[in-house]
């Protein structure tokens, strides 16, 4: 049969822990063909979907060890392409030279507000509505908020980091 394929970003959370200990963990026994040896993670989404255990606030599955390691990076040594898919779930990102000065970065979907100026008035009208595209703004180290729009460097580095 021919699937299409796809490729995706989530934000989970997650722990290591073998088949059997996640039975176990779920109050179940393990299948006669599973080897309860095999490695891997509880993984919890908290991105929607009904959570299924009691202590979670999320959906949880368990994933095989290489499976797990091959789809997911921990959030603070990211690319800037998975810093801009978690910007765009909503997350806020950060550079790792950043932190100390309390700088981010975050997505701001594309929308509309009321004009303001002489200018936004003379040509959307009085009252009239400016739209806007999405764009990234940046939290800066002065505690004020600026349209940014990263350097070569900020691009290519792999210090990016999900702010919690």
């Amino acid at each position: 049969m021919s699937m299409p394929t796809y490729v995706g970003t989530k934000v989970v959370s997650a722990t290591p822990m073998n088949r059997l200990a996640y039975n176990k963990y779920r109050g179940w026994d393990l299948p006669a063909n599973e080897n309860g040896a095999d490695e891997g993670y509880l993984v919890e989404y908290q991105d929607g979907g009904t959570p299924n255990h009691a202590l979670h606030k999320g959906y949880i599955s368990w994933s095989p060890k290489q499976q797990f390691d091959n789809a997911y990076r921990r959030t603070d040594g990211l690319t800037f392409g998975l810093a801009i898919e978690a910007a765009k779930l909503g997350k806020r990102i950060t550079r790792a030279g950043w932190n100390g000065s309390g700088m981010f970065a975050y997505y701001v979907p594309a929308a509309s507000y009321p004009a303001q100026t002489g200018a936004a008035k003379a040509h959307f009208g009085d009252g009239g509505m400016v739209p806007y595209r999405a764009y990234l703004a940046l939290k800066t180290a002065q505690g004020d908020v600026a349209t940014w729009a990263p350097s070569c460097s900020d691009a290519l580095a792999e210090d990016w980091q999900i702010l919690e």
